[in-house]
């Protein structure tokens, strides 16, 4: 499958330096610092009550920091493209606009001409392999098609770097492979970076180039997983040697970080 972008490929390196929040005088980070490389899909994972949802909010400009800064290869928050796919798709659709209509509106509000605009929304229907009726108001469409409404119009706008929070945790399983295999076209076509938070481990693991393993409070990183095996990948690979290899360290670090002592 063949999909142009208007501008060629986007991606940006994040950097996280010396992160600190507290809510009621509890450190939830302290001195936090993470690289995340360009094009590079990262998923999050760690114990309940870490933060990991806090986390890329606060990268992502949705949460105040109280110190360190944030910087998007070098660039501040305001100077880059970012798109969110918040973990309540069926909040996060403007219930009064159509499926095509909520897709658009990003680029609408970019001042993109109609032209141009027709251009975009066609290329992510044939991304995205539409066949329901994007003619229909979010209430109309199942779950499943509700979040990719969200993917679609997060990617809309061609971002440097794409957050997810947790997008797979109220789909069925068929969606979940669908969308599994979405992003990751998304991400071989576009090369957009991806950070998303998972509380699956297998989804964390499925997708990711690394895995950002997460301390319990206050946070900090337990293992940073370099994951190779080559994209596209196809259900299957859950079933892999490698895979399982990964997701195996992976779930070592994690009980140890349940069973740690605070």
């Amino acid at each position: 499958m063949n999909i142009p972008t208007s501008k060629g490929p986007k991606r940006a390196q994040v950097t996280i330096q010396n992160l600190c929040k507290e809510f009621g005088g509890i450190t939830l980070y302290k001195d936090f610092n993470l690289d995340i490389k360009a094009g590079k899909i990262v998923s999050i994972f760690g114990p309940n009550g870490c933060g990991k949802s806090t986390l890329i909010n606060m990268v992502a400009g949705l949460m105040p920091i109280d110190s360190g800064q944030v910087l998007f290869d070098g660039k501040t928050l305001t100077q880059t493209k970012i798109g969110y796919v918040f973990q309540n798709y069926r909040d996060a659709l403007f219930p009064w606009m159509s499926a095509w209509d909520n897709i658009a509106y990003p680029l609408k509000r970019m001042g993109m001409d109609k032209g141009q605009l027709k251009q975009r929304v066609g290329e992510l229907i044939e991304l995205f392999e539409i066949k329901f009726n994007l003619k229909q108001y979010p209430y109309e469409l199942s779950g499943g098609q509700q979040q990719t409404v969200c993917i679609m119009r997060a990617l809309a706008s061609e971002p440097e770097v794409l957050f997810l929070d947790e997008p797979f945790s109220a789909l069925d399983f068929e969606m979940t492979l669908f969308i599994r295999e979405k992003l990751q076209e998304a991400n071989l076509k576009t090369g957009v970076t991806m950070v998303i938070v998972s509380h699956d481990l297998e989804d964390a693991v499925f997708l990711a180039d690394q895995i950002l393993l997460l301390t319990r409070r206050p946070t900090q990183i337990a293992a940073l997983l370099n994951f190779d095996m080559a994209r596209p990948r196809p259900a299957e690979a859950v079933s892999d040697p490698e895979f399982i290899a990964i997701k195996s360290q992976a779930l070592q670090i994690f009980q140890r970080e349940m069973n740690r002592i605070i």
